[in-house]
């Protein structure tokens, strides 16, 4: 098995093909029993669809191959703190386990949950992996389309 480190540097991978895509650069994986199962980035712009965030794509491929709507065996990777749409998927879907990245204090859940758990209450989270690298790719990419 692969550790939580190794894991987000899938996530990252994910994010890079955003960046590439011109996308905000969030990256997710769906991980059940050490197996990648699904994998998704931010791809709201290519499909002018304002719910399509990395975590709504892993989420959604991951039904699809498990043939599951509840994945409480699962953890997710992100490499940005999930925003409030994204922590109700992940609500909904009982994932058991969440690890992110950087923390988002403009649009991530905790600005307006704020000491409320806003996860399934059997899940647990893991923040701060590999925070750095993820923080430094979201602000390449705003610095670049600041120019």
């Amino acid at each position: 098995m692969m550790t939580d480190e190794q894991y987000m540097e899938q996530a990252l991978r994910e994010a890079e093909k955003a960046y590439e895509a011109g996308e905000v650069p969030v990256g997710a994986i769906v991980v059940i029993n050490g197996k990648i199962i699904s994998r998704g980035y931010n791809q709201v712009e290519q499909l002018n669809d304002p719910t399509a965030h990395a975590e709504i794509i892993a989420l959604t491929s991951a039904f699809n191959y498990l043939g599951a709507k509840y994945i409480p065996e699962a953890t997710v990777y992100v490499t940005v703190e999930p925003c409030l749409m994204c922590t109700g998927a992940l609500y909904w879907s009982k994932v058991g386990r969440i690890v992110w990245g950087a923390d988002d204090e403009k649009n991530g859940h905790a600005r307006i949950t704020k000491d409320n758990w806003p996860f399934h209450p059997k899940a647990t989270v893991q923040k701060g992996v590999l925070a750095e690298k993820c923080a430094a790719l979201m602000k390449a990419f705003f610095r670049e389309k600041r120019g």
